[in-house]
């Protein structure tokens, strides 16, 4: 590792590999609106497929995909997998961009002149 002017380490090329390798499975709006659902509380693949309107089988690739990552983990109760958040720093990371982009959108949905009104 290499040390920049601010004094901070230079992450390894086997971290940034691993970063840019979590970051491309997000970079799916199914996987990454599955990660959203399950930050919100675990569940299994029937309901997830509900709440995110995919396919039983395309949610399931997903869900195997996010936990051979190691950011979904499962447990099996009964006759069923339920899916868990497996790495909650990944669950910040999600809240933060996705709030920032729900806010950033919302701000731009709104009518300039409700904003003069506002004072913004």
């Amino acid at each position: 590792m290499t040390e920049n002017a601010a004094g901070f380490e230079d992450p390894s090329a086997e971290v940034l590999a691993e970063a840019a390798a979590a970051f491309g499975l997000l970079a799916s709006s199914a996987r990454l609106h599955l990660m959203w659902a399950l930050s919100q509380g675990e569940s299994d693949v029937t309901h997830l497929a509900g709440r995110v309107g995919g396919a039983l089988p395309a949610v399931s690739q997903h869900l195997t995909k996010l936990k051979l990552a190691g950011l979904v983990r499962s447990r099996r109760e009964g006759r069923r997998q339920v899916y868990y958040i497996g790495d909650p720093d990944v669950v910040t990371l999600v809240r933060v961009m996705v709030g920032q982009l729900t806010t950033r959108s919302r701000h731009a949905a709104t009518p300039a002149h409700a904003l003069r009104r506002a004072g913004g």
